[in-house]
C-alpha cells in the first residue's frame, strides 16, 4: 500500500487529480485478496479512495493556492452543480453491483484515454465566456461520472477549464479544488450508502476501510505537496 500511495499523492498534486485511477484498482485487488464480500468490492474501493483523497486534495489545493493558481470564484457556482452530480452518481453507484461498477470504470477510462490519444494537435478556438449554462452541464456531468469511479474529475475538468481560456497552472489548481469537493461529498455518499445497505465489512465504516485510510493518507498528503510544488515551479 505504501508503494502505491507515493504515485497517488504525487500525481494528485502535479495534475490536480485525486489519484483514484491508481488507488481504486489497487485497493480493489487488495480487498479481493482479503476476501471482502464480492458484492461490495468496488464500492469499498471507491469509498475508501474518496476518503483518502479528501486530505490529499486539501494538501494539493493549499500548495497551489500559495502560487495563486486556484480560482475560487469558479468553485463557488460550478461546485454547486458538481455536488448535485456527485450525490446523483453516488446513488447510481449504490444501485449497481461490483461487475457493473467495474464495467463503468473501465469504459470511462477507455473513452477518455482514446480521446486523449486521438484528439487533434491543432490549436482550437478557445471560448472565453464560461457562463451559467455550461457550468450547469459540465459541473453536473463531472460529479455524476466521477462519483461511481472514485476519481476527482480532473481528466474532465482540466480540459474543460483549458477550453474556456484558463492557463494550464490555473486549470490544474482549480481542478484540484473541484476535486476536493467531489472527494468530500463522494465520501459522505459512500459512507452513508454503506450504512444504509448494512454492508458488514471488517475494519470498515460504511464503504470506507479504516486501515487503508490510515496507511495511505500520511504518504499521499506529503507527496501531493511535492507534486503541486513541482508543477508550479
Amino acid at each position: 500500500m505504501m508503494a502505491a500511495a507515493v504515485p497517488v499523492g504525487f500525481f494528485a498534486g502535479f495534475f490536480g487529480i485525486g489519484g483514484g485511477l491508481i488507488s481504486v484498482p489497487f485497493l480493489f485487488f487488495v480487498f479481493e485478496a482479503f476476501n471482502v464480500d464480492k458484492d461490495y468490492l468496488m464500492h469499498l474501493s471507491v469509498g475508501t479512495a474518496f476518503s483518502i483523497t479528501i486530505l490529499t486534495a486539501t494538501a494539493s489545493v493549499l500548495t497551489h493556492r500559495k502560487y495563486n493558481a486556484v480560482d475560487f470564484n469558479i468553485i463557488k457556482n460550478y461546485g454547486t452543480f458538481v455536488i448535485i452530480g456527485v450525490f446523483s452518481g453516488t446513488l447510481m453507484a449504490a444501485l449497481m453491483n461490483t461487475k457493473t461498477l467495474l464495467f463503468f470504470f473501465s469504459a470511462v477510462v477507455f473513452f477518455f484515454g482514446a480521446y486523449l490519444l486521438l484528439q487533434s494537435e491543432k490549436k482550437k478556438k478557445i471560448k472565453k465566456k464560461f457562463n451559467i449554462f455550461p457550468r450547469i452541464i459540465f459541473g453536473f456531468l463531472s460529479g455524476l461520472i466521477s462519483a461511481p469511479m472514485g476519481i476527482t474529475g480532473a481528466m474532465m475538468n482540466v480540459p474543460i477549464l483549458r477550453y474556456f481560456g484558463y492557463p494550464i497552472n490555473l486549470a490544474i489548481g482549480s481542478s484540484a479544488a473541484i476535486g476536493f469537493i467531489i472527494a468530500l461529498f463522494g465520501s459522505i455518499g459512500f459512507f452513508t450508502s454503506g450504512l444504509m445497505l448494512k454492508a458488514d465489512i471488517p475494519l470498515s465504516i460504511g464503504f470506507i476501510n479504516i486501515p487503508a485510510f490510515i496507511i495511505f493518507v500520511p504518504i499521499t498528503t506529503f507527496m501531493a505537496r511535492i507534486g503541486a510544488k513541482t508543477v508550479q515551479d
